[in-house]
Parts: structure tokens; sequence; C-alpha cells
């Protein structure tokens, strides 16, 4: 079984096929077109938010709403740039909405050893993420959604700042701590054999 390891260049989102280019004009007007979007765009959205939140519970609630925002958006894109980073921002920026709204609950983390599936039946891939999950879920808050926003998403150090309403030095140090503490983390999986180096 071939497991990759767990580095930042390694977060990369799903991606699938290219998305149908159209007008954003037509993008409310066409149902095939936004069915399309959404079920190309849906791995992708839980993906990040599930690398933002702890927990797989509340995972699909937040999809939805992500996943309504993005489409109710597509008439605002202006297709500068690729419609899954243009999404990506929303997600992250709805996510971050969820999580202040939400009263504090105590936090239960998935272990990888208490998935119901054996390691061996599960598709790398998959295992991969759960895995990083894991490892994200043991991060601070802060620390967790700095290095989601800047290694996931794409966000440069500024624009971590001013969603976060955070300072530049802050993101900085965030970004650091958390890769070290991730590095600390990952390491006794990379000694068992639970993460494979690359």
């Amino acid at each position: 079984m071939t497991l990759v390891k767990a580095s930042p260049a390694s977060w990369a989102l799903p991606s699938g096929p290219e998305l149908p280019r159209v007008a954003p004009v037509t993008f409310c007007d066409d149902r095939k077109t936004l069915t399309a979007i959404a079920t190309q765009l849906l791995p992708r959205v839980r993906n990040l938010i599930r690398y933002l939140i702890h927990g797989d519970q509340d995972v699909d609630d937040v999809a939805q709403e992500a996943l309504l925002a993005v489409l109710r958006g597509l008439p605002t894109f202006r297709q500068e740039g690729s419609l899954e980073s243009w999404a990506d921002r929303i997600v992250a920026r709805v996510t971050f909405t969820w999580l202040r709204r939400r009263k504090p609950q105590r936090q239960f983390s998935l272990d990888v050893e208490d998935a119901s599936a054996d390691d061996c039946t599960l598709p790398d891939e998959y295992l991969r993420r759960r895995r990083l999950v894991a490892l994200l879920d043991q991060l601070p808050h802060e620390q967790r959604y700095a290095l989601v926003l800047h290694h996931v998403v794409g966000l440069s150090v500024e624009e971590i700042a001013l969603d976060t309403a955070a300072k530049l030095e802050t993101v900085r140090t965030r970004l650091r701590l958390g890769k070290r503490r991730l590095r600390e983390l990952a390491e006794p999986l990379s000694t068992e054999g639970g993460l494979a180096h690359e």
C-alpha cells in the first residue's frame, strides 16, 4: 500500500474535468450548467470544509450552505481566474462565518485507527486525506486556518491577514508554528510506516 507524506504540497483539493465555460450572465439561467458546476465542486467544497473544521458531523451542513453561496454568487464571477479558486475563497468565508456563529462545543477528533473500514480496503487518496485531517484536528484553530488558507486555498499571507482580521506577522507566526507542529505530529507516523516519504 502506498501512502503519501503529510506536507503542504500534498494537500491539493480534488479536481476533475474542466468545468463548463459559459458567460456569467447565463450562469443563473441554465440548470444543466448549475448542476454540472455543483456536482463538480461538491467534493472539493467538502474537503476544504473538513480541513477547516474539527469533526465530520457538520461538514454536510456547511457544505450545503457554502455551495449555495457559490451558486448564488456565480453572476459576480468575472472569470479572471479559475472557478475553483474563486469558489474556494467563498467556501472559506462561509466556513469562517459558520464557525463564528456556532456556539463553542466540545470537539471530538476521529482517530484514524477508529475508522470503520480496514486501511487495506480504503483507497489511498481517501486514507491520505483522513490522516491529514486527523493531524489537522490536533492543531490550534488559528494555525489550522492559516495553513489551510495558505497551502490549500492558495491565499497569500496578506490575503489571510485580511480575511481573518489578523496582523501580517501574526499570520506568518501561525504558519510557522503550524508547520512545525504538523511536522512533529507527522514524525511518529512516518517512523511507524504510517506516512511514506517521497
